[in-house]
This record gives C-alpha cells, sequence and structure tokens, in this order.
C-alpha cells in the first residue's frame, strides 16, 4: 500500500511580512488633503488628514513591532533594491504632514517638520551610500521607486520655508532636483533599453510625475511665489509626465492589486496642487480646469485604494512572503 503525503504550508507571521511600502499610503492621503485644501474645501482637507495621521500612528506602531520582534525582516526590505526606495515615505509623511499644520498649529508643524527634515537627510545619506556600495544592483532592479528619496528631499522646502528653515530648504532643493535628474536619466535608460516593468511595479511609473510637480511648488515656496522661466519648466515637465503616466491608465487597471498601487495617489495629488497654483497664477482657467480634473481623479483613486486596500487586508492578501 502506497501512502501519499501532502505538503503542509510553511508557517508565517504576517507582522513579519509587514512591508515598509505601507508608508506611501500616508503620502496619498496627506497628498489628497492638501490637494482638497487647494480646492476650497478645508474641512474635508483637514478630516482626511486626521485619517492619515490615524493611519501614520498605526503603521508606525506595527513596524515598530517588527522591528523588535523580526529586525532580519526590516534589514532584508534594507537590503532589497526596490523596497530600500519606501524608507523615505516615512520620513516623507512627517514632512506632508508637517505643510497640514502649518497654517493652524506652527510650532508643532516647526517639530515634526524638524523630525522629517532630519530622518529625510539621514535616510538619503543613507540610500544614496547603498546605491553605489560594491554589493551593486542590476539594471534590472531599478524602478521609479527610486524617486521617492529625491521627492522627499524637494518636499522640505514646502513647508520648511514658511516656517523659517530657509537656509535648510534650499539644501534639500538642491539635494532633490540633482538627484532627479540623475535618477529620471537612468530609469529612462532602464525603461526604454531593458525589460518591461513586471507587473506589481508597473504602478510606479506614476511616480514620474511626483519630482518636477513637487519641485515646482517647492520653487514657488523659495522664489517668493514668481512664476518664473524655471517654475513654467518644472509645472509643463510634470505636465508631460502627466500625460505620459494617463495613457498607461489601461494597462494599469488590468493589473491585480499590489500595494505598490498607492503609487498612484501622491503623484496625481501633487500635480492636482500644481495646476491650482499655477493657474491661479498665470491667470489660466485652462490650469484650473486641470486641477479640477485631477481632483476628480484623485478622489476616485483614494475611494478605490481605501476600499481594495481594506478588502486585501480581510482577504490575508496582503503581509504575506513574496
Amino acid at each position: 500500500m502506497t501512502q501519499t503525503s501532502t505538503e503542509t504550508p510553511i508557517p508565517h507571521n504576517r507582522l513579519e511580512h509587514f512591508p515598509v511600502a505601507f508608508f506611501s499610503a500616508v503620502m496619498g492621503l496627506m497628498g489628497t488633503s492638501l490637494a482638497v485644501e487647494a480646492a476650497g474645501f478645508t474641512p474635508v482637507g483637514h478630516g482626511i488628514a486626521a485619517f492619515a495621521v490615524a493611519v501614520f500612528a498605526i503603521l508606525a506602531v506595527f513596524y515598530i513591532i517588527k522591528a523588535v520582534r523580526y529586525p532580519a525582516a526590516v534589514a532584508a526590505e534594507w537590503n532589497h533594491p526596490i523596497k530600500l526606495a519606501f524608507f523615505p515615505a516615512i520620513s516623507i509623511s512627517l514632512l506632508l504632514g508637517a505643510i497640514a499644520l502649518r497654517g493652524t498649529m506652527p510650532d508643532l508643524a516647526a517639530i515634526i517638520w524638524g523630525i522629517g527634515a532630519v530622518g529625510q537627510a539621514v535616510l538619503t545619506l543613507a540610500i544614496v551610500t547603498s546605491w553605489i556600495s560594491h554589493r551593486g544592483f542590476g539594471v534590472g532592479q531599478m524602478s521609479p521607486a527610486w524617486f521617492i528619496p529625491a521627492v522627499g528631499n524637494v518636499i522640505a522646502p514646502i513647508a520648511g520655508v514658511p516656517l523659517g528653515f530657509v537656509e535648510v530648504s534650499w539644501y534639500f532643493f538642491a539635494i532633490g532636483l540633482l538627484f532627479w535628474i540623475v535618477l529620471l536619466t537612468l530609469v529612462f535608460n532602464r525603461l526604454v533599453f531593458h525589460d518591461p516593468l513586471p507587473g506589481k511595479l508597473r504602478p510606479t511609473l506614476t511616480i514620474l510625475i511626483a519630482p518636477p510637480a513637487v519641485a515646482f511648488l517647492a520653487w514657488l515656496q523659495l522664489n517668493g511665489g514668481v512664476l518664473d522661466p524655471l517654475a513654467r519648466i518644472l509645472y509643463n515637465l510634470a505636465l508631460f509626465f502627466t500625460a505620459l503616466v494617463l495613457l498607461q491608465a489601461r494597462g494599469l487597471l488590468r493589473l491585480p492589486f499590489a500595494l505598490s498601487f498607492w503609487a498612484l495617489s501622491f503623484p496625481i495629488a501633487a500635480m492636482t496642487i500644481a495646476s491650482f497654483r499655477y493657474g491661479g497664477l498665470s491667470g489660466a482657467s485652462v490650469f484650473t480646469a486641470i486641477g479640477w480634473t485631477l481632483l476628480l481623479l484623485l478622489t476616485v483613486i483614494i475611494a478605490g485604494l481605501v476600499w481594495r486596500t481594506g478588502l486585501a487586508v480581510r482577504r490575508d492578501e496582503i503581509c504575506q512572503p513574496e
């Protein structure tokens, strides 16, 4: 008599596989709150910001527990060529929180900005050190997610200048602008001359929008709100990348859900705010209309992401080993 054996699944703890990429959801929610405020719906924006703070607190607690109980898992994410780029989402979330608070609670905003700025500076140095280390990354391991550290630097001046951190804001803007240009060249080389991005990473194409859109808003803070040639160049580059990404929307909608879909939210939010600002400064209503159109799209995206993420949590589709 032959006895058949069945394979027993290897048990795992979901907390061990709790991804740092989850913090990109906070970036999206915070960005949405600022976009809604830019459209004039301040109370709604404050409500979304409060929800984003609650989400950040919950994620931070889970990730701290993970770091204590499973330090090897955190180290594995740090040593991963793609997951590494999501660590600055934590410091970026703090910088976005400072932007949301700077008008109503400037003292608290300054403290949060300081913590976020220090974290962003340290993470940028650590990540760039990792990139240029001798272990080496292959071209196929590069994705638009690598822009996240650069985006975090150009976010800093948006709240930093009004809060009085002008010289430090220039530092962050310079670093962010430099690495955006460098990474843009490398990422396009990867997209044009190498294999297509895997399905899970294709939503990160939307991140192409964020650096010029955020840099436009940061530059306006640094130059006193003047719509000068550099400001126009940055906004129009963001407009080009927005059109480029929208052409990919059909293919993105066919992909199965993954946390990487949260990459859709913050860049669209940044472009929405930039369009409202550009329309107001230029006096051209077409750009304000673009802002309203993108706000509508952003609302649909956020509603869909919140619903689909909640569904994925209930179905145990996330925090799984890869």
